[in-house]
């Protein structure tokens, strides 16, 4: 009887095993979905999904084919990696014959686990090769036929044809030296916004590649192509900075068509096409669009419209050389606001509020008769009287002008090569009745993948976060830009550096920020020193702030530690290097003390500051923290990379530059030269200081709080590692404190104030309704935001472990605390979702963890011992797949596998 029981027990354990469905999903080439256009050897990544706990890949197979029905077998399979015995499911490389430019392939994976099983072949995915070299490029450059008028008009471009065969498919590369829209028979190509973005022009330029196919028409088909100035050669930067580029605009168009019996035609952009102007009469990043829509020439991009007076183009002599493909996501249109309430302000101005700080545009629809002017001006706040505010604008006009075309019908309007940064918008010449249906407010930002989310039980924190995002969204436009709103919009890489590792939890940033350290690169100064702001448009000495240009070591080492990529690494390593060069270059004695630097900018200050208040720490003892930082994490990548000079050389110069920062920063007794919360923290944080004088540190760091009634005082570049510092030693609940804190200066504060965004300022509104001074004063400024990381983190408690990168391994840590009931995030990684779930009961507390498949997970479970925790209603010791670890700084360790896992701590 016995027997047959465990004959019964084992058949049952294998029938669950096989009926337990191993899957692969979401294929990603370069980390996007069916990409065209790649001119790099790509690589693959894969998801896996099984209802078994602790599924772990054990190898994988990956074919490639050129054509998408003949995967399985035939002549079009071009490569097959065979069984390759390996965990890795992120960036595993293409391995076979060369590439073709222009080429699409086909691919799909499957994979074996730790129990047995083998997958299905993965959906079939695909990708387009780019065009790999120069001579690739059949099309010439061109620009428009005539002299630029006062407003400079922006350009139109067409030509036509006729396809020869049948058309089995057809591809447009596209770019410009300024933005282009184009259009395929009045059909626009693509739905990105703002191409080809925003780069290093001089040595950087994207194109874009699209599939046309389904937009061609047997006989005539028509192209046309829109310019316009954008960051090319319109304003940019400070006041009087035009044509930084260039003064001329100019496109280049090919179109690759494969006819069905495989033969090869192609439409480029040369003599032959006609140009003129239409109804974009001028068109600015910052001052807004002028649209005069009697200046249409209906059908322009159409077959079948006269162009007999349209002028030549004119060849241009551009190079190709500096061409590339695009691999970060494109601007793209996100969601649409109607009106909150439209409403006359004290001062008669008819305004419309949206309820939300965003970035984009306004779309209006409008009747009257030929000639009628309307105008929209946006803001981001009213003032204390409640009249439209945009003081903070500075110079920038932020406005759009649209005269009606008059036909007797509705019109209607948005622009198509600026962006504003606003609530509120100002509509001026309305006729009649402004009605809610007829304006929407646009997002506009780039397409990134979401990633995470957070919520709690403090609806002021929830809103902080919402905040958090929507200065993402709305900053993440195309570049990482400041703010979105005045005569700025610039990269400013301090920004950037404070904010990534937050930003990775909120979207996938990866392509996003690979592109613009590619930029960084390119901008970045032979000695080494790295701009203020990238793209770099300033020149001269706007250079090498500390802080600020360490975005060249510390954002690559975060993508790679957040997403797994050791090729962007490589990328980066010679101008991380050359960075840490330039500031030894500049030290004296292993001090860097020289050059400006903007130190802890926007720090908490007091006007007429007789006691010593205001948080002011020295900037030469900040640059060398973030010397020593840099040089740290240049050591680290060393490791990785296996540069094993690098790591003994750079080592012995660590130590001497941490040395020097003791000798001349630190008295004996452990106090710093600058005794504010900044001057802790980045101590603390980069471990400056010997073990010995560090609790000492924390205290006076804590007592500095306190003397502040528990206000923080940091600028941006101690508000970051602030609340981390505090958890890691042992002052987790003042961490929380600060994260409460409802007055000014405090994260809460603005979002009693009605914000919807983070603030470039503490007290960008005073609680007096004053506005700090106008001169730098944004309302959508993320840098503040970088709190949401230690939310993440501490909070709902997802963490990456420090024994692997991108999320292998995951430390699951919540830390209860600041009178919050419950908390919750997910955070979807390159492996799949990662999920933690606390609640607070009156006798007990509950985690809810979700660990994705082929990976593994320490989950600390706040908890007095283990016979009061239970797993699915169970003890843990008969829990599956759970290995115990003990109990650790008030909860139990405990080890797991992929799964699902509902804990219950009993008090």
């Amino acid at each position: 009887m016995k027997k047959h029981c465990s004959l019964l027990a084992a058949l049952l354990l294998w029938g669950a095993v096989s009926f337990a469905q191993l899957s692969v999903f979401a294929p990603r080439t370069e980390n996007l979905n069916n990409p065209l256009g790649i001119d790099v050897q790509p690589r693959f990544s894969w998801q896996m999904a099984s209802p078994l706990r602790d599924t772990r890949q054990t190898a994988y197979e990956i074919r490639v084919a050129t054509q998408q029905p003949s995967l399985k077998k035939g002549n079009t399979l071009l490569w097959s990696s065979g069984k390759v015995s390996s965990d890795a499911s992120l960036w595993a490389p293409y391995g076979g014959p060369a590439l073709q430019s222009g080429k699409k392939y086909w691919w799909q994976v499957r994979v074996w686990d730790n129990h047995g099983q083998v997958s299905a072949w993965s959906a079939p995915a695909f990708w387009q090769m780019g065009l790999l070299q120069p001579s690739d490029w059949k099309a010439q450059w061109i620009e428009q036929g005539f002299p630029d008028d006062s407003m400079q008009a922006c350009p139109m471009f067409r030509t036509r044809f006729v396809p020869k065969k049948k058309i089995a498919s057809a591809t447009a590369y596209i770019t410009a030296r300024g933005l282009y829209e184009a259009q395929l028979n009045g059909l626009r190509i693509g739905d990105a916004y703002l191409t080809p973005g925003w780069t290093a022009y001089q040595k950087r330029i994207q194109y874009q590649v699209y599939d046309v196919t389904g937009l061609l028409q047997k006989g005539e088909n028509t192209i046309g192509v829109t310019l316009a100035n954008g960051w090319y050669r319109g304003a940019i930067g400070w006041v009087g900075n035009r044509n930084f580029y260039g003064k001329k605009l100019a496109l280049l168009f090919q179109l690759d068509i494969e006819y069905a019996d495989g033969t090869h035609d192609y439409v480029l952009s040369d003599g032959s096409w006609k140009s003129s102007t239409g109804p974009i009469r001028s068109s600015e990043i910052y001052h807004g669009e002028y649209y005069d829509a009697r200046r249409e020439q209906a059908g322009w991009a159409s077959p079948g419209f006269n162009d007999a007076g349209w002028s030549a183009v004119a060849l241009a002599s551009y190079p190709f050389d500096n061409l590339i493909a695009t691999y970060n996501e494109p601007v793209r249109a996100h969601e649409f606001f109607q009106p909150v309430r439209i409403f006359r302000t004290p001062k008669g101005e008819l305004v419309v509020d949206f309820g939300q700080n965003l970035v984009g545009w306004v779309r209006l629809r409008a009747q009257g008769p030929a000639g009628h002017t309307i105008t929209l001006k946006f803001a981001e706040v009213l003032d204390k009287q409640g009249n439209f505010y945009t003081a903070n604008l500075r110079h920038a006009r932020v406005t759009d002008t649209w005269v009606l075309r008059g036909n007797g019908g509705r019109e209607e309007f948005a622009p198509q090569f600026t962006f504003h940064g606003f609530r509120y918008a100002k509509i001026e010449g309305y006729p009649g009745e402004l009605l809610p249906e007829n304006i929407t407010a646009v997002a506009l930002y780039s397409d990134l993948r979401p990633s995470g989310e957070f919520s709690c039980s403090d609806p002021l924190i929830n809103q902080l976060q919402h905040n958090i995002q929507w200065g993402q969204k709305g900053n993440f436009l195309d570049v990482p830009t400041d703010c979105p709103q005045r005569d700025e919009r610039l990269g400013w890489t301090g920004d950037a550096q404070a904010f990534s590792r937050t930003a990775a939890y909120n979207m996938d940033v990866h392509n996003f920020f690979a592109k613009w350290l590619k930029d960084l690169s390119a901008d970045q100064l032979p000695n080494g020193a790295v701009p203020w702001v990238i793209p770099s448009v300033f020149g001269g000495n706007s250079n090498a702030s500390a802080g600020w240009a360490d975005a060249a070591t510390i954002i690559p080492w975060n993508m790679y530690l957040l997403y797994g990529d050791r090729r962007l690494l490589e990328d980066q390593y010679p101008s991380m290097k050359a960075w840490v060069e330039y500031m030894r270059a500049q030290s004296k004695n292993d001090l860097w003390n020289t050059g400006f630097h903007f130190g802890d900018w926007l720090f908490y200050s007091i006007n007429d500051d007789r006691d010593g208040r205001s948080a002011i720490t020295d900037k030469y003892l900040i640059a060398q923290c973030f010397y020593i930082h840099s040089t740290q994490i240049l050591i680290n990548a060393a490791q990785v990379l296996g540069k094993t000079d690098d790591v003994v050389a750079y080592s012995a110069l660590l130590e001497k530059i941490k040395q020097a920062y003791r000798n001349e920063y630190v008295t004996p007794n452990g106090r710093l030269a600058s005794p504010t919360q900044t001057a802790y923290v980045l101590a603390l944080q980069f471990d400056l200081l010997p073990e010995a004088q560090r609790e000492q540190a924390v205290q006076f760091l804590t007592n500095n709080i306190q003397s502040y009634k528990n206000h923080l005082t940091t600028g941006f570049l101690g508000t970051p590692y602030l609340c981390h510092v505090l958890t890691r030693f042992g002052q987790n609940e003042l961490a929380y404190t600060l994260l409460n804190q409802k007055t000014y200066p405090s994260w809460l504060y603005p979002v009693t104030m009605g914000a919807t965004t983070i603030w470039e300022r503490w007290d960008g509104i005073k609680p007096d309704s004053s506005f700090q001074e106008a001169s730098m004063n944004s309302f959508n400024h993320y840098a503040y935001g970088a709190i949401g990381d230690w939310m993440y983190r501490n909070v709902a408690g997802i963490h990456p472990a420090d024994d692997a990168v991108a999320y292998k391994s995951i430390l699951i840590r919540p830390r209860p605390g600041g009178g919050l009931s419950h908390a919750s995030a997910s955070l979807m990684t390159g492996y799949g979702t990662v999920r933690s779930a606390w609640r607070k009961e009156e006798t007990s507390l509950s985690l809810e963890v979700d660990i994705p498949a082929n990976t593994s997970a320490t989950i600390c479970i706040p908890a007095t011992n283990l016979e009061n925790v239970l797993e699915n209603d169970r003890p843990l010791t008969q829990s599956p797949g759970i290995q115990v670890q003990g109990m650790q700084e008030g909860c139990l360790v405990v080890r797991v596998g992929s799964g699902n896992y509902r804990f219950v701590s009993r008090s």
